[in-house]
């Protein structure tokens, strides 16, 4: 009988961490209630890792969330591609892109407080799941979808909602933070992906500039571009990828990627989405993506429009040479809700990128 009973919960160990087909759900609004059942994720040999044809990616400078680390893939409908473009990729339908959110954990099982670095999978005892969101590219437009993990990492539940958490973060020198984490609910997240107002979702992430780089894939490291093209994801790439733009790292910066470099990629991973000239804050008249050159129009002693506290008594956005003047600096460390940005997406500042930040505006030279 014992026997019997150890097989029965060997099959269904094995049968909770086969392999799936990702769903293709290219209208209507039959959304999985499970993250399971997407398809694009399994857990096996104890680890969370992209299904068969799912791809893992990583960006050059991601959005920082919390010092949460991110697992990020990308599926695509057999015979089916995207094609490329400098600014954003024309996705098929059916495209399924998933963003997993999770801590470290130390050997007390205590949340860690670290720099991430490119993942293909994470084991499962040494990390806190907390939530995956899924972006879906369907017939009328993308649609985003949170999903929030159970307390035993089994399960992720679709939660309209959203959902908070309460974590303390431990680094090395055994300082504590507190985090109020958020998850977005299904309009926060429509309100951060609106890349360009009244255009409906757009992926943020999976651009030339921030996919520009090399992952250490189980075969081997190639350049994602060149590797999405390899295998049928993307067509378009231009021969030479050394001249396709690419953001620089910020905090492991390559060869040639200067301060300013560092600091206008952090900038744009996290501000541009809404600081560009057809964004959600347009009317600002910030704008901190790539194409806008640095002058009045990325901030250099430009008073802010309607800050009210939020300028912090500070006159312009950026004041060469002076973080402490600079509205732009003020903001970024804020996490009071009514002053901080960007608005969503953290509860805490980001010491080590705001660093970078202050440097570079220090180093800015000129008067206002």
């Amino acid at each position: 009988m014992k026997t019997g009973w150890l097989l029965f919960a060997a099959l269904l160990l094995a049968a909770c961490e086969q392999s799936h087909t990702p769903l293709y759900l290219p209208d209507g609004e039959n959304y999985p209630e499970t993250l399971d059942a997407w398809g694009v994720l399994q857990q096996r040999d104890g680890q969370l890792q992209p299904a068969a044809g799912v791809l893992p990616y990583d960006l050059n400078t991601p959005l920082f969330t919390d010092h949460a680390h991110k697992l990020r893939t990308i599926w695509m409908p057999e015979g089916s591609h995207a094609r490329y473009a400098d600014e954003r990729f024309d996705y098929p339908v059916g495209t399924v892109l998933s963003k997993t959110f999770y801590y470290p954990l130390d050997a007390q099982g205590r949340l860690l407080r670290s720099e991430q670095h490119a993942v293909e999978a994470v084991e499962l005892k040494r990390v806190r799941l907390i939530e995956t969101r899924i972006l879906l590219r369907q017939e009328q437009g993308w649609v985003a979808l949170p999903y929030v993990w159970d307390s035993a990492q089994r399960e992720a539940t679709l939660e309209w909602a959203g959902a908070s958490f309460d974590l303390q973060l431990h680094d090395p020198q055994g300082e504590v933070l507190a985090v109020d984490y958020q998850v977005p609910d299904a309009n926060q997240c429509a309100g951060c992906h609106e890349e360009q107002a009244g255009k409906g979702v757009q992926p943020l992430g999976p651009k030339a500039r921030h996919l520009n780089k090399d992952f250490a894939y189980a075969e081997g490291t190639a350049n994602q571009l060149l590797h999405w093209q390899a295998v049928g994801f993307l067509q378009g790439v231009p021969a030479a990828v050394d001249e396709v733009p690419r953001n620089a790292r910020w905090g492991e910066p390559r060869e040639g990627e200067d301060l300013q470099a560092q600091a206008r990629s952090y900038l744009d991973a996290n501000c541009s989405h809404c600081h560009n000239p057809q964004g959600p804050g347009r009317t600002s008249g910030l704008y901190l993506d790539p194409a806008t050159p640095l002058s009045i129009a990325y901030g250099l002693c430009k008073q802010p429009v309607a800050a009210g506290k939020g300028s912090g008594d500070r006159l312009v956005d950026i004041h060469p040479g002076a973080p402490e003047k600079s509205v732009l600096s003020f903001r970024l460390h804020s996490t009071d809700p009514s002053i901080m940005m960007p608005e969503l997406g953290r509860s805490t500042s980001h010491r080590a990128g705001l660093e970078v930040i202050d440097r570079w505006i220090a180093s800015l030279v000129g008067e206002c």
